[in-house]
């Protein structure tokens, strides 16, 4: 019978190096409703602003539940492992489908628990070949509001130029609560890493939820790893995280770097009611509107100071792959930065001298439908609208 896996050529030659053969796709869904209760509660702590537990809870109940039946799948078609695993939600019909999708691999001794890993099979590749041991696909978020009170009190704060703090510290909380309870899925899995973290941000029945995905992992030049799934809310950062590339990882371990942690800032700013007027007239004639200039560098100036603060509190080296992300928020501007906090370590170096050319080469999306046209003209220049 044939083998109807997810991975693509390029992925299995890569897998092949390391032993491993190709695999099953595993599919899993779990149906939700939020339910009265929840909806209502929900509704109740988004006038306080801060994080709207119910919500996270539903949320992470039916990501768990997706993913442990596609393990499920795994074990029965006596996989290694589950690579590429996804974690999706899909609003239907009032309710939400959590959907997980993956592809198995087979290798040697398959007597150990499947992992599970949210790299595809190159990225697998690298995570192994610089000396990590994947154990399991982990999550960490937070469905969060700005609340009522916090809107009011932001909104007025507004009227000036500056920084809202309100709103700053309910985001980088977020941030921060999400990055520790994916770290505390992994400690829980006997890991001392989490690689390739993806964050995302996503509206929810009127809240927003903070997503972090990861893979959990071990690496014996890390030391062993932290015991214990509880972590308080205050309790520093006690295992690695990084937002790097598998391939980013592997590069600088070849050149003796691992990553800390995962450093982020975020800082949200209001140009003032005078600051918005004068903008506006100056907008309606050529040349640099100074006031939105002066306060844009100012706040992106500040993200990135924030992370430079928490990379100098963990001795890091340097700090590694930032990017910096603007959001509008109502007639505020979230500032964002992110990036992976290094160190030089003994111990660092991959197994292989060179990445082979098969685990950098990126796969060519072969289905292209209308919208991912549309998308790519517009991208380009070349279309959407009409002349001047």
């Amino acid at each position: 019978m044939p083998i109807m896996t997810g991975l693509s050529g390029n992925e299995i030659f890569c897998l092949g190096l390391k032993n491993l053969s190709p695999g099953e796709l595993v599919v899993g869904n779990s149906v939700h409703s939020l339910g009265f209760l929840g909806g209502l509660g929900a509704g109740l702590r988004g006038i306080v602003g801060g994080e709207v537990a119910q919500v996270t809870e539903i949320i992470r109940e039916g990501r768990t539940q997706s993913h442990a039946r596609i393990m499920q799948e795994a074990k029965e078609f006596g996989a290694r492992g589950v690579t590429g695993v996804t974690s999706e939600l899909r609003h239907m019909q009032g309710n939400v489908e959590f959907l997980s999708v993956g592809s198995c691999v087979h290798g040697p001794d398959t007597s150990a628990r499947p992992f599970s890993s949210s790299s595809n099979g190159q990225e697998l590749f690298s995570l192994i070949d610089a000396g990590y041991t994947p154990k399991q696909f982990v999550i960490g978020n937070v469905a969060y509001s700005v609340g009522v009170a916090g809107g009011l009190f932001g909104a007025l704060k507004s009227l000036g130029r500056g920084e809202i703090k309100e709103f700053s510290d309910v985001f980088n909380a977020t941030r921060h609560l999400a990055l520790r309870r994916i770290s505390a899925e992994a400690r829980a899995a006997g890991a001392n890493a989490v690689i390739g973290i993806e964050t995302r941000i996503m509206p929810f029945r009127g809240v927003h939820e903070m997503l972090m995905l990861g893979t959990a992992a071990y690496h014996p030049a890390l030391g062993p790893a932290p015991q214990g799934a509880t972590v308080p809310a205050h309790a520093p950062q006690d295992l690695v995280t990084s937002d790097l590339t598998c391939e980013e990882m592997w590069n600088l371990a070849s050149i003796g770097y691992m990553p800390l942690k995962l450093v982020l800032g975020t800082a949200v700013y209001s140009l003032g009611l005078v600051g918005g007027v004068m903008a506006m007239f100056k907008g309606m004639a050529r040349g640099e509107i100074s006031e939105l200039s002066s306060l844009i560098y100012e706040a992106r100036e500040h993200a990135i100071g924030l992370i430079r603060d928490e990379a100098q509190a963990i001795g890091a080296d340097d700090v590694v792959g930032i990017t910096t992300h603007i959001h509008e928020l109502g007639g505020l501007i979230e500032f964002m930065a992110i990036g992976t906090a290094v160190k030089r370590r003994p111990g660092a170096t991959p197994a292989t001298a060179t990445l082979p050319v098969q685990a950098i080469i990126r796969d060519k999306d072969t289905w292209i439908s209308g919208d991912d046209l549309f998308a790519a003209a517009v991208k380009s220049g070349g279309g959407g609208g009409g002349g001047d």
